[in-house]
């Protein structure tokens, strides 16, 4: 048996990868490019571009394997309102079905899918169980729910196929939108926060939502949809407080009018000059937590780490990313 992960350069993916490989077994990782896998990680690299059916046919599966696809587009970078769909679309949903069919043609059925709790829209339950409506607030979301609708299909043909929908991923190797926050608490200068901050935030990190993969893969491919997110989230003001407090920044909290602030920011999404994905924004005075009682229950998963951890630990690996930038830029001055 091998363990084939798709767009497994990617941020969980190589975490899955490292963890598969410790446990003795043999990983296959297909991937349009290898720029941030570890060379000494003991793995075979296929050059694949889900978005291409004929480049899928170096797929070797057997029908023993186990496939994992990561291959997405995130929300990060911030794209206009005009590309979105042409964007998301051709990977998230398109690439998922070139996969699919491609498993079938090999006789390869089991497969770990990730999505994302970006389907479930509004916040309607708290927490927010896999039964929740779905209405998704744009073209990621809908690309996702698209996948998963597809998923469900294929189950009815044999697959045996395991969603997750984590939230918002973060951990070593990932900073993303957090880098803005970063600068400001680094330049002391005001963090606006939209709302109160009274809610709570919930994060999922990066070594979770491997140990998830491989419960999965451990627990026979369950035919389910998972929540995967952290235990115990703490309010937004607690989370970033702490964090301007570890960093021994002079940064203040600043509530904002949320109605306010999601009307200017849907105005400047209208003219294509967005600062924020409206996918985050209109949800973010929200008490959006996701229940993963279910996959505690079923697969014997938990949560591992904590917010207020993996945020401080984020900022660590800034503040190091900057140093080591400065450092060769002064070598180099020499």
């Amino acid at each position: 048996m091998r363990h084939f992960i798709i767009g497994g350069d990617g941020f969980v993916g190589r975490q899955l990868a490292a963890d598969l490989i410790a446990m003795g077994q043999e990983v296959v990782i297909a991937d349009i490019q290898r720029k941030h896998l570890s060379e000494s990680l003991k793995l075979r690299f296929l050059h694949v571009d889900v978005r291409d059916k004929a480049s899928l046919d170096v797929l070797d599966f057997g029908a023993d394997d186990v496939v994992y696809n990561m291959a997405a587009k995130m929300l990060s970078p911030i794209v206009t309102r005009a590309e979105r769909h042409e964007f998301f679309w051709p990977v998230n949903f398109h690439g998922a079905k070139n996969l699919l069919e491609r498993m079938e043609q090999t006789g390869c059925t089991r497969l770990v899918q990730f999505t994302t709790d970006m389907i479930y829209g509004h916040t309607r339950d708290i927490p927010k169980p896999e039964s929740a409506r779905k209405e998704p607030l744009g073209e990621y979301g809908l690309s996702k729910l698209a996948t998963e609708k597809l998923c469900i299909e294929w189950r009815k043909k044999g697959f045996n196929i395991t969603i997750f929908r984590p939230r918002l991923i973060i951990g070593p190797g990932r900073l993303g939108i957090l880098v803005k926050l970063f600068k400001l608490i680094d330049w002391n200068l005001p963090v606006p926060v939209i709302g109160s901050g009274k809610n709570p935030y919930q994060f999922i990190s990066v070594f979770d939502c491997a140990s998830a993969a491989a419960a999965a893969w451990r627990g026979g491919f369950p035919n389910r949809e998972y929540n995967l997110g952290s235990e115990a989230p703490p309010s937004i003001r607690s989370l970033l407080g702490g964090l301007i407090k570890e960093a021994g920044s002079k940064s203040i909290l600043v509530p904002t009018p949320a109605s306010l602030v999601k009307l200017t920011l849907t105005a400047l999404d209208a003219i294509n000059l967005p600062i924020m994905d409206p996918e985050q924004y209109l949800i973010a005075d929200e008490t959006c937590i996701l229940d993963t009682s279910a996959l505690q229950n079923d697969l014997g998963w938990k949560p591992m780490h904590r917010d207020e951890d993996m945020l401080k630990a984020a900022y660590r690996e800034y503040r190091a990313g900057l140093a080591s930038t400065s450092s060769r830029t002064t070598l180099q001055a020499v």
